[in-house]
């Protein structure tokens, strides 16, 4: 028997008070042709008993526990892993989708076989549900070359709500995933817009919830944020701009593109590193003092 054709994934650690909202909006998509994988990342709260009810009403859910937080990177791509789908979607457990969301995704994905991607125009929300801005479709990476649509989100800025998109499985386990370093989302996405165009439906059928709780409010700093990405990377010096420079080379690597729309692409690769050089010194400049007065406090501390 073949598997569901659409996966929606949905990561989670701590989400008891929007995730009941989150999994309810997936489980009324008109779309029925799915399952709805949770992976919990050792929450303490109230998530288990929220997933571990909808487990047991609707047969599609499939619920998966890690007893220790190994990170959010590993969370993430975890899912993908265990996914049975043909198409893969990440769902935050603190957004919503109107219920016609993945139809008119997959529909989109259907009518262009090319693409790779699949997303709507987006609505920012509050934590009462009110909305609080609208985000149109960004058509950014629809048409062009590789290299062109790598520099379209390469150099794109604002929100990176198609990583949240409808994704073909088979072209995003070829990615490098979602690693754990800051902005991840990003080079993900660049080397996603190597393999394919994405397309975007008009209408907006995302929910994005913007509350004090999110990751990027509550955590402060670029140490705390990438502990959160892998607990086991606390304290490392982060190095954000050299970090996304080799993983946007990586990407190109790994995607095969050869030629020109390699050329053009390590192209536009050269022209972000110049652009982002200032803040590139800084970074590795800083990162370097910061190694100097450890290792000198490591001499010390055996040579009183």
């Amino acid at each position: 028997m073949s598997g569901p054709r659409v996966t929606i994934g949905i990561p989670v650690y701590q989400g008891e008070r929007y995730l009941d909202q989150a999994v309810h909006s997936i489980r009324e998509q008109n779309y029925a042709d799915l399952e709805i994988l949770i992976s919990d990342n050792g929450s303490t709260d109230g998530t288990e008993a929220i997933c571990r009810r909808h487990a047991a009403e609707d047969p599609r859910v499939r619920y998966h526990r890690s007893e220790v937080n190994r990170g959010a990177s590993w969370n993430f791509n975890r899912l993908v892993d265990l996914a049975e789908g043909e198409l893969f979607k990440w769902a935050a457990h603190d957004d919503t989708l109107a219920a016609t969301y993945v139809e008119r995704c997959v529909q989109a994905l259907d009518a262009d076989p090319a693409a790779v991607v699949a997303h709507t125009g987006a609505v920012q929300i509050d934590e009462q549900g009110s909305v609080l801005h609208r985000w149109p479709p960004n058509p950014n990476a629809m048409a062009g070359p590789a290299s062109r649509r790598f520099a379209d989100m390469l150099f794109r800025e604002g929100p990176c709500f198609p990583v949240f998109g409808l994704i073909r499985r088979e072209v995003l386990e070829k990615t490098g995933l979602l690693g754990p370093y800051n902005a991840h989302d990003r080079p993900l996405l660049a080397e996603l817009a190597l393999h394919g165009r994405f397309v975007f439906v008009p209408d907006l059928l995302f929910y994005n919830r913007e509350h004090p709780a999110r990751s990027f409010r509550a955590l402060r700093g670029a140490r705390e944020r990438i502990a959160w990405f892998d607990p086991n990377l606390a304290g490392r010096v982060v190095y954000r701009h050299p970090r996304l420079v080799l993983e946007y080379h990586r990407a190109i690597l790994r995607s095969g593109v050869t030629g020109w729309d390699r050329v053009g692409a390590y192209l536009m690769l050269l022209r972000w590193t110049l652009l982002h050089s200032r803040r590139i010194a800084r970074e590795v400049i800083s990162g370097s003092l910061i190694h100097a007065r450890r290792l000198l406090a490591r001499l010390r501390g055996r040579n009183p």
